[in-house]
């Protein structure tokens, strides 16, 4: 057969093969890439971006990524995937989910979110576009065409290892981030994190959104998503709920009035540490022996931290004394006293 007979029957193959594959694409699209296949692809995307940032060289900090996010697969709908969580080494604040369960967090995204809760609201979304496939399924869509380029000029491996790099660069539609971010939610609950850590993190990102940064060209519209998941917690029933009082924050539930909170604390501003604080509470409402006399004031001679036995509910700080018109010992009394009531009349409700 002369050359020019074999180019025009692999162009009249590859177009046959385009036209069937059209027909059968949106019928089969979970066929097409299997398991085995995704992990190989987020394999290859993974081995690429660590040649092209490098990770952290911080062992206790990638063990302690790697030990939330273990936690957070651990309790995802797609346990069988060999899950990996990496610091790479760069200044955005940015986040990464390559097919398979290969995730990244990069250096400075985990320098924004200083607590465990906030990064599993990170990595929870990021599980959650493993769990839905939604790379996968944007190299499902594109896949007829490169196919028909694969057959015609070259090997289907490369092309979707390629698209893959790609749609992970170019971002997620917006149907995928909500996806992700209910995902995210049902993560950090499932696993047992402060359900306002995701939130608490949307919000910070969301303050970042006119300095330019890689963030959003992925992940896009932080204002509505941060409604979104006030939303979230509302529906789940998550008590105590927060509001904000000029320039504070108020924990509010029923049978429970505590002062505000009006300072920025080691980074965290009043709106932050009071919807940590909130998030605490109602984890501790899931223990099956609460006692309002376990609530416990630890001062270091300029602030005093509440705990309930060793864990951790706000830092209250001389401003936030002086903004409720009391003193630091005055205030942190206030608030282990309407604690104490509070789970009073919690169990009092239950009996």
């Amino acid at each position: 057969m002369s050359r020019f007979w074999c180019k025009r029957f692999g162009l009249l193959f590859g177009l046959a093969l385009m036209v069937n594959l059209a027909v059968w694409l949106p019928s089969a699209q979970a066929a097409i890439i299997g398991t085995k296949e995704e992990i190989s692809i987020g394999r290859n995307v993974a081995e690429q971006l660590e040649k092209q940032y490098g990770l952290v060289n911080d062992p206790a900090l990638q063990e302690r990524v790697t030990r939330i996010g273990m936690r957070i697969a651990a309790i995802s709908d797609r346990k069988d995937l060999p899950y990996t969580f990496r610091v790479l080494n760069s200044k955005e604040v940015n986040a990464m989910a390559c097919p398979g369960g290969f995730i990244y967090i990069f250096k400075g995204l985990v320098d924004l979110m200083p607590s465990d809760d906030e990064l599993a609201g990170i990595i929870g979304h990021e599980v959650g576009h493993v769990v839905k496939r939604h790379t996968v399924r944007q190299i499902e869509k594109n896949l007829v065409g490169s196919i028909l380029f694969a057959v015609l000029f070259g090997d289907r491996g490369a092309f979707i290892q390629n698209m893959a790099l790609s749609a992970i660069m170019a971002g997620y539609s917006r149907a995928d981030e909500q996806e992700a971010d209910a995902m995210g939610f049902i993560h950090i609950q499932r696993a047992g994190y402060n359900p306002y850590g995701l939130l608490i993190g949307m919000q910070k990102l969301s303050e970042l959104k006119h300095d330019g940064n890689n963030w959003f060209s992925s992940h896009p519209e932080p204002e509505g998503r941060v409604a979104t998941l006030q939303g979230y917690i509302r529906n789940a029933k998550v008590h105590p709920l927060v509001a904000q009082v000029d320039k504070g924050a108020r924990i509010t539930d029923s049978g429970l009035s505590l002062p505000p909170l009006y300072a920025t604390y080691k980074g965290a501003k009043p709106l932050y540490r009071t919807e940590f604080a909130a998030g605490e509470l109602y984890l501790l409402t899931k223990l099956p022996d609460l006692d309002g006399e376990r609530f416990i004031l630890d001062s270091d001679g300029t602030f005093i931290s509440l705990y309930y036995d060793d864990r951790l509910i706000v830092v209250l700080t001389p401003q936030d004394a002086s903004s409720n018109n009391t003193s630091l010992d005055g205030l942190a009394s206030q608030y282990v006293e309407a604690l104490k009531s509070w789970v009073a009349a919690g169990k009092t409700a239950k009996s």
